[in-house]
């Protein structure tokens, strides 16, 4: 098959996925983006010679990440950051495919994802299986965070308290 066959072909494969509402194989750019990321922060994190260097870098980066934001993320991500400080010293900050988030034994227990990640409308709290919120059936892995107040506060913080163990 010649490539502009094979390149009609895809097309139409993508159209007819598009159509039929079946999944495409292809990834957004968004996604291929995050996975660049993730690829860059592991090659970055494998040249780090000592746990304290790592620490150091890892901080430094998150940070970082978090001043890049856009606002009202960037100051939800900044309370995030020192809420997590305060009330979970334990989980260590790094970046997770372009997004701070927290670890406990290099396993990631909570991120934060601003909305420009995806194109999405809210920044999100979410929560990877280390988290210690199990309760019964069901349980939260992820809030949707538009300008939080002072209750939604309280309550992220009861969160991340619970989700460190």
């Amino acid at each position: 098959m010649s490539p502009a066959a094979k390149a009609g072909a895809a097309a139409k494969t993508g159209a007819a996925a598009e159509a039929t509402g079946a999944p495409s194989s292809a990834f957004s750019a968004e996604e291929r983006a995050a996975m660049k990321e993730h690829a860059a922060e592991v090659k970055k994190a494998r040249g780090r010679q000592s746990a304290a260097d790592k620490a150091a870098g890892d901080l430094a980066d998150t940070v970082a990440k978090i001043e890049s934001f856009e606002e009202p993320d960037r100051s939800i991500a900044r309370r995030l950051h020192a809420l997590v400080a305060e009330t979970a010293p334990e989980l260590a900050p790094k970046l997770w495919y372009g997004m701070p988030s927290y670890a406990r034994d290099g396993k990631v227990v909570l991120f934060f994802k601003d909305r420009k990640k995806f194109g999405s409308r809210y920044a999100t709290l979410g929560f990877e299986e280390t988290a210690a919120l199990d309760d019964g059936a069901m349980w939260v892995t992820s809030v949707a965070l538009t300008e939080p107040g002072e209750d939604d506060w309280a309550r992220i913080g009861e969160l991340v308290r619970k989700a460190a163990g």
